[in-house]
């Protein structure tokens, strides 16, 4: 168990996606394999958003991120304060994946 705390992943980041890409809407779909993360970019008065990116996830890797998030939210308001969400908008009928 010690080998592999000891072990450390180098981590290779081109200046393309150090960049990084906004994203002010995901979406997320499932199969019985996959996660799939749609990140997209609406702009106001427009009525396309643009996928800027997709990632396909392995569930467990899905559920990794999910605590990912969980912890790096739990400091962040930790340290500036509660996030709060008060947007009200629903994007159920959105289906990326062209499935009905």
């Amino acid at each position: 168990m010690q080998e592999d705390k000891d072990k450390k992943l180098d981590i290779e980041l081109d200046a393309q996606t150090a960049f990084g890409v906004y994203s002010n809407l995901q979406i997320v779909q499932h199969s019985i394999s996959e996660f799939v993360v749609d990140f997209l970019q609406v702009m106001p008065g427009i009525p396309k958003a643009q996928v800027r990116s997709r990632v396909v996830l392995a569930p467990i890797h899905a559920k990794k991120m999910l605590y990912a998030l969980q912890e790096n939210i739990a400091r962040y308001e930790k340290q500036f304060g509660s996030i709060e969400d008060n947007t009200v908008t629903d994007y159920t009928t959105i289906n990326p994946m062209g499935e009905a």
